[in-house]
C-alpha cells in the first residue's frame, strides 16, 4: 500500500482496456485501483454476507476499498464469475421508474449467473389495491433470494423489513438514501484517483470536491456526501451549492460537524469552479408528492471555465443542468460512472451471498 505519493497528476492514468470505439469521456483504468492493493481481503469483504444495504454509513473504508478492488477484478475478468449465482433469484421491485439502478442491477445479476424477475410500475402490483408493504415483503420470502427496491415513500424499506428474511438492498427510497449509486460515484473516482483510498496526499495535492445539489433531501447527494467523508485524509474542502438557506438537514449536520474536512455552503459556482478537482451534480429531487427540478443557477457547459482536470459526476437522468457538449471531453467521468456501476453492483451481489471464496484465486487473496 502506498503511504506517500508526491502528486495525483504524477500517476499514470490509463485507459479502459475494456473501452470501446466510440464511448465518450473520460475512462480510467481498473488496473490502477489494483496497482495500489492488487490482493483482496475476503475477511472484510465477508462483512457484507447476507446483510441487507439500506444505508450508504453501513460502509466504511476497508469496506469500500475492498469492494471496489473486487469490482475492478471483475471488470479485467480477473477470474470467471458467469456462474458464481446460478442458483440465486433477484426481485427488482420498482415503485418509481427507473433506468440506470433497475437495469445496471439485472444486468450485474445475470453477469454472475443469477436469473431476475422485475416490477417496473406500482401499478402492476397489490399496491394498486391497498397491498401493504408489510405484506409485501413477507411474500418476497418465498419469490427471491434477494430484492432491490426503489419506492417514492422513505419509510417503505422500513415497512417491508417487519417481515422480509432476505437481504433487501435499497435502489432509492424517496428523499431519503440511494447507497449504491454512491458506491459506483466512488468506483468512479477511485479508478480516476486511485490514492484517495489508498495513500496519504499531501495537502497541496488533496482533493476540493463541489456538490451541487441539496443533501438534505436529494437522496444521491445524501449519499455522495456521506461516504465522502471517509476519505477524509485526501479531501481538504467541499463546498455545496445549493438554493436552499439549510441544504443538509439535522442528520447531516451532524456527520460533517464530526468531520475533518472543511464543508461550506455557496450559490456562485461560477466563481469556485477554478478550484474544484471533482464536482458532482443532481437537479432532480423527490419530494412527497412528485419531482422537483433545482439548480438552474448551476449549470456546467463547454463555455464554463472548468480546470483542466476537473471531472464531474452525475447520477443521470440530466438535464440542461448538465450540457452534452461536455461529453466528449475528459471532464466525463459520469459516463464511465455509469458504466461501473454494473461492475460495483456484481461485487455486492458476491459478497451479500458470500460467493467471493468460491471464485476468487488464491493468489489474488491478501
Amino acid at each position: 500500500m502506498v503511504n506517500d505519493i508526491q502528486s495525483a497528476s504524477q500517476l499514470d492514468h490509463r485507459a479502459d482496456p475494456q473501452r470501446k470505439a466510440g464511448v465518450l469521456g473520460n475512462c480510467p483504468d481498473p488496473r490502477d485501483l489494483l496497482a495500489m492493493s492488487p490482493k483482496l481481503d475476503l475477511d472484510v469483504l465477508d462483512r457484507l454476507h447476507n446483510c441487507s444495504i439500506l444505508s450508504a454509513a453501513q460502509f466504511d473504508l476497508p469496506l469500500m476499498q475492498e469492494l471496489s478492488k473486487l469490482a475492478a477484478c471483475l471488470q479485467l475478468r480477473k477470474f470467471p464469475a458467469g456462474h458464481a449465482l446460478d442458483d440465486k433469484i433477484m426481485a427488482a421491485a420498482f415503485f418509481e421508474p427507473s433506468t440506470r439502478t433497475r437495469l445496471s442491477f439485472e444486468s450485474a445479476m445475470l453477469h454472475v449467473g443469477g436469473k431476475t424477475m422485475s416490477v417496473a410500475d406500482a401499478k402492476t402490483t397489490g399496491v394498486a389495491k391497498g397491498e401493504s408493504m408489510r405484506d409485501i415483503g413477507q411474500m418476497f420470502n418465498s419469490y427471491a433470494d434477494i430484492v432491490v427496491v426503489r419506492h417514492t415513500q422513505q419509510q417503505a424499506l422500513q415497512q417491508l423489513t417487519e417481515y422480509m428474511r432476505v437481504p433487501l438492498i435499497n435502489g432509492g427510497n424517496g428523499s431519503d438514501e440511494h447507497p449504491t449509486q454512491a458506491l459506483a460515484d466512488w468506483y468512479a473516482l477511485m479508478k480516476w484517483r486511485p490514492e484517495l483510498a489508498f495513500g496519504t496526499l499531501p495537502e497541496q495535492f488533496r482533493l476540493t470536491i463541489g456538490i451541487i445539489g441539496t443533501p438534505g433531501n436529494m437522496r444521491t447527494v445524501k449519499s455522495f456526501l456521506t461516504l465522502a467523508l471517509l476519505f477524509h485524509r485526501n479531501i481538504n474542502h467541499i463546498t455545496i451549492f445549493s438554493e436552499m438557506a439549510d441544504p443538509l438537514g439535522t442528520e447531516l449536520r451532524a456527520l460533517t460537524n464530526a468531520s475533518p474536512i472543511t464543508i461550506d455552503f455557496s450559490r456562485n459556482l461560477k466563481q469556485s469552479l477554478e478550484y474544484l478537482d471533482v464536482i458532482y451534480m443532481n437537479a432532480i429531487a423527490f419530494l412527497g408528492d412528485g419531482y422537483r427540478f433545482f439548480g438552474d443557477e448551476f449549470s456546467l457547459s463547454s463555455q464554463s471555465q472548468l480546470k483542466t482536470d476537473t471531472v464531474i459526476l452525475h447520477p443521470l437522468a440530466r438535464g440542461d443542468e448538465l450540457g452534452t457538449c461536455l461529453d466528449d471531453t475528459d471532464h466525463n467521468l459520469y459516463f464511465n460512472q455509469a458504466d461501473g456501476a454494473v461492475w460495483l453492483r456484481q461485487a455486492l451481489l458476491l459478497a451479500i451471498f458470500g460467493r467471493v471464496r468460491n471464485i476468487v484465486p488464491r493468489e489474488l487473496i491478501k
